[in-house]
């Protein structure tokens, strides 16, 4: 697949990324969840800004890129400490929407059991509110990443957005089996990039969705590295052994990671790299965000 591109190469712009915004409460210190009725205590805890087009949106401007989020802000005591955290990380939030008072906080309890992590969820609200087509046209915009599918079936719109402002479009999966074939197949065949990690598109063959289905597709496998499928063949690219603090949200790492390479026209191979790379770093610090929080980290990844 070396220099398999299905883009046109050089084009300049930011990078939206839409999807549901949850305050990441990340226990650390733990190997797994309580037995039924026992109580673990955790050494460590983390608030952090949780959600695929979030943290895809943090690590894509670490990079140097121009990153905006569009999503429905938290409510209740959560929207000082996550807005906080997104503005210090470098995505524009103006296309953000406040929160209905009356739902309930979306948070995510992250529970850490050895390289992976479990979750316990609440969702509440719409994801986002897509902004008028008018307004987003005196942006900048290169692509479209959206942060996982139910987003997409929930608001199938968003692919008119995209489509109107002629621009390139990922999708990220997100665990939500709940959904079905008929949902899913005919918005996976209209973007450009699919990227689910090796679970979730095990689950998606399993209810009868290719592997292909999509122009290129990014199976994201954790330890055993990416590989990457498209009409013109496949590639695979291992990634180094690391130690693992916490996983959450190093596949939305390694997406900011490939997209940044596949927008500047490299090589398949060499965005898989990348993406590897910002995998590996977000796995060595608590949740998504936590490792462009260390001084220093997000100003080498640049270099990457």
């Amino acid at each position: 697949m070396s220099g398999a591109q299905l883009r046109p190469v050089g084009r300049d712009g930011g990078v939206l990324c839409i999807g549901r915004l949850y305050c990441d409460l990340v226990f650390s210190g733990i190997d797994g969840p309580p037995a039924q009725g026992t109580e673990l205590f955790a050494p460590g805890l983390r608030l952090a800004p949780g959600g695929g087009a979030a943290i895809t949106a943090a690590w894509l401007a670490a990079l140097g890129g121009e990153a905006y989020l569009c999503a429905t802000l938290p409510t209740g005591p959560f929207t000082e400490a996550i807005t906080g955290d997104l503005a210090q990380l470098g995505p524009d939030l103006s296309l953000c929407s406040p929160s209905d008072p009356g739902n309930d906080p979306q948070v995510t309890v992250v529970l850490p059991d050895g390289a992976d992590r479990s979750f316990i969820t609440r969702r509440a609200g719409p994801a986002a509110t897509l902004p008028e087509t008018e307004y987003v046209e005196e942006i900048s915009l290169s692509h479209l990443h959206i942060g996982e599918m139910t987003t997409l079936v929930e608001m199938p719109e968003i692919l008119d957005l995209a489509q109107d402002l002629g621009l390139t479009v990922s999708l990220d999966c997100g665990w939500d089996d709940s959904l079905t074939r008929d949902e899913v197949l005919p918005l996976i065949a209209r973007v450009d990039v699919f990227l689910p990690n090796r679970a979730e598109q095990a689950w998606l063959e399993s209810i009868g969705v290719p592997l292909r289905t999509a122009p290129l597709t990014i199976v994201k496998q954790g330890a055993d590295g990416a590989g990457a499928w498209c009409p013109r063949g496949q590639a695979h690219v291992p990634v180094e052994a690391v130690d693992v603090i916490d996983a959450t949200g190093a596949g939305d790492a390694f997406n900011a990671g490939f997209l940044d390479g596949w927008l500047a026209g490299l090589p398949v191979p060499e965005c898989l790299l990348q993406g590897n790379k910002c995998g590996a770093l977000a796995v060595a610090a608590v949740g998504g965000t936590g490792a462009l929080m260390q001084e220093g980290q997000a100003r080498s990844l640049s270099n990457a």
